[in-house]
């Protein structure tokens, strides 16, 4: 409506960027404040489940992504240590099937640029960059954001979608710093030719080994292959896109398969992320300030689902915002409730995950074979289901 105040949201993102979109598409308005001079995506390659693209095709832009994204053909477990596959899902007519959508993998880059083009061809989404926000005052029907520049902007709602180490967080929550898992990744993305010819094949393939892992996969219609490869060196603090040394790399891969070792072997221009989460919690909302996506459950990579969420997330604020006309602290308690449980269970999972099947050892490493190599793909899609059917009307 005219002289509505809009729905600020503090992070320019995916999150913040699918949120702004979800609301467009319902005639919101919003105002993203970005605190980078520009617009734009780190990182390299991203995991899409089937629930991404459920999320794509509420936003309006599930034909765009499918377009840009590779369609893998399968999930594939490798034992390191010895070189040999474990299991792997299909993930071909039967999964699509099963759960509406494929699975694929997509630059980040290449993904943001999607959302931002979408959000820039809309009327209903201000952008603004340079714009920090450092804290929020509310009164009455508005909230204030503070900036970093000393100015402050109104609006009707705040969300926080700033990431792991949120400032709207750390005003609303207060739980101080990031949980340091002590886990450190290396990542590269290379030109499809210097990918070892055996190991170029049409899969997210994650080779598991004791306390580290290798994950790799095509990107970019095969133009460039995404390798990401991950160790336990007890890192004391967190640190985010530091240039690394091959050698700093391989140090924690010593003890694995050849076959293995040689994809790291191929990686040029390493740059490491130490790993950090933080425990989940109950209190997402501040009457008209919310969190969302890293801001509200930052969670392990090991279940490839921090993009996903933050994306469910933005489908389920953008629905309450609408049911609830109006009355916007309503609207964003309801979110909260909605997405409380399913977040906090892939926060919890995801590290268990790491612990159990991607890095144990000896016989535990030996338990984990045996069990995930007697499951069919068929009856993995079971295990998936809660997660990759997506969570449905009463959670998003």
């Amino acid at each position: 409506m005219p002289g509505t105040l809009p729905i600020l949201i503090a992070g320019g993102g995916i999150g913040g960027l699918a949120t702004a979109l979800g609301l467009a598409r319902r005639g919101i308005a919003s105002l993203v404040l970005e605190k980078a001079p520009e617009l734009g995506e780190i990182g390299a390659g991203i995991q899409l489940g089937p629930n991404a693209f459920h999320a794509f095709d509420e936003l309006g832009i599930g034909d765009t992504a499918r377009a840009m994204a590779v369609h893998i053909d399968r999930l594939r477990l490798m034992d390191a240590v010895d070189g040999r596959e474990i299991t792997h899902i299909d993930l071909g007519e039967g999964f699509r099937r099963r759960f509406g959508n494929p699975y694929a993998v997509i630059h980040r880059g290449d993904l943001h640029g999607v959302f931002l083009e979408a959000c820039r061809g809309s009327p209903h989404v201000a952008l603004r960059t340079a714009s920090a926000v450092r804290g929020y005052e509310q009164e009455g029907g508005s909230v204030t954001a503070l900036l970093a520049d000393g100015s402050r902007v109104a609006g009707a709602a705040l969300i926080g979608a700033d990431g792991l180490w949120s400032s709207i967080r750390r005003q609303l929550v207060g739980d101080g710093p990031p949980r340091v898992s002590g886990h450190t990744t290396y990542r590269s993305v290379i030109p499809t030719e210097r990918m070892p010819e055996e190991l170029r094949w049409n899969a997210a393939t994650l080779w598991a080994g004791p306390r580290c892992h290798i994950v790799h996969y095509p990107l970019q219609g095969w133009k460039l292959f995404n390798l990401v490869v991950t160790y336990h060196n007890d890192a004391p603090e967190p640190v985010a896109g530091k240039p690394a040394a091959f050698e700093e790399v391989m140090h924690g891969f010593e003890h694995i398969h050849p076959l293995a070792q040689s994809i790291i072997r191929h990686g040029t221009d390493w740059k490491l992320w130490v790993l950090c989460d933080r425990e989940p919690v109950e209190r997402w909302v501040d009457g008209r300030v919310a969190l969302l996506g890293d801001a509200a459950h930052p969670m392990m990579q090991y279940m490839a689902q921090g993009a996903c969420m933050a994306m469910e997330d933005a489908v389920c604020l953008a629905r309450m915002v609408e049911a609830h006309p109006g009355r916007i602290e309503a609207a964003l308690e309801a979110y909260r409730q909605r997405r409380l449980l399913r977040t906090a269970r892939v926060q919890l999972q995801s590290r268990a995950i790491g612990e159990h099947v991607y890095h144990p050892a000896g016989p535990h490493a030996l338990l984990r074979n045996a069990i995930m190599s007697a499951r069919s793909s068929e009856e993995w899609y079971e295990v998936m289901a809660w997660l990759y059917g997506g969570p449905g009307p009463d959670a998003a």
